[in-house]
């Protein structure tokens, strides 16, 4: 965890979705910041804008001149807030209007008391790392903050490929694809692979195979420092967060690795990971609480 930063004068606010809920807490927000007497910024690269808000400044601006970004919807919204301001930009502090939310703290109806007590730095700062990858050894410029994955393209349809982890070979597998993710990405969509849950702060990488052919398979925890080396036997494609989705040829080397750079999430002093796993994923559900 990281806990100093400069004091907040200037605050950002983006949303990558468009709605009359987006559009109401946006518009709070904006009012909001104005009476604790900051800055507000809005990205033209968000999907709606404050109403009295009149001039918009291109994703650069943003990233070299507000002290923090608000991301308003769910982790999808973050998600891309990240890859646009958080390479190197601000921290970034998510606004819950999703139904999971597992990276976005704030929820509407605390809006104002939250905010009061982040810009009387009361806050958490936490890094987070992205994925980079290079097919052949040209870097892509997609990066991703919870997974790159490796897949046929195809439903139901198997692929082989072959893993090693710094020159090291590992297995040749069957599979669907392959799960490459971040601690962050081990509650998104490797959890529905039934992939293990990583503490944000455990410094690891995770590569869960999709659908094996096979029954031994297992998903395999590594350091977070390793260079993961995967190749395709057939014409295949990668994803980034889902997000955007690359092409490649039967026999490219694509390597996965930790970028040099980190994200940094801004969390209320109350922030707290098992909280939010028994919330999310139903935890204890049945179980009464018991007061200590």
């Amino acid at each position: 965890m990281v806990k100093k930063m400069k004091k907040i004068r200037s605050v950002a606010l983006y949303s990558s979705i468009s709605n009359s809920n987006v559009a109401q807490i946006l518009n709070q927000l904006n009012e909001i910041c104005l009476n604790l007497n900051l800055k507000v910024l809005q990205p033209k690269s968000s999907a709606l804008k404050a109403e009295k808000i009149k001039k918009a400044f291109s994703d650069s601006y943003i990233k070299s001149t507000a002290d923090l970004v608000l991301a308003i919807g769910g982790d999808g919204t973050l998600l891309t807030c990240s890859r646009r301001f958080g390479i190197k930009g601000p921290p970034i502090l998510g606004v819950n209007l999703g139904n999971l939310g597992f990276l976005n703290d704030i929820v509407p109806h605390d809006l104002t008391n939250s905010l009061l007590e982040i810009i009387e730095g009361k806050f958490i700062l936490e890094k987070r790392f992205f994925l980079e990858t290079k097919v052949n050894g040209r870097l892509v410029k997609d990066v991703a903050l919870n997974e790159v994955v490796i897949h046929s393209g195809s439903i139901a349809q198997l692929m082989e490929f072959e893993v090693f982890m710094d020159s090291n070979f590992v297995y040749r597998q069957k599979a669907d694809g392959l799960i490459i993710n971040t601690p962050t990405g081990s509650t998104a969509y490797a959890l529905s692979g039934n992939g293990p849950i990583i503490h944000p702060q455990v410094k690891a990488i995770s590569l869960l195979p999709m659908f094996p052919h096979s029954l031994n398979t297992r998903p395999l925890i590594v350091k977070d420092s390793v260079n993961i080396k995967v190749m395709p036997n057939k014409d295949s494609y990668i994803s980034f967060d889902s997000h955007s989705t690359k092409k490649i040829k039967k026999g490219d080397a694509v390597e996965v690795s930790k970028t040099s750079y980190d994200l940094t999430l801004m969390h209320p002093l109350n922030h707290d990971f098992y909280s939010a796993c028994r919330e999310k994923l139903g935890w204890s559900l049945g179980i009464a609480d018991k007061k200590q």
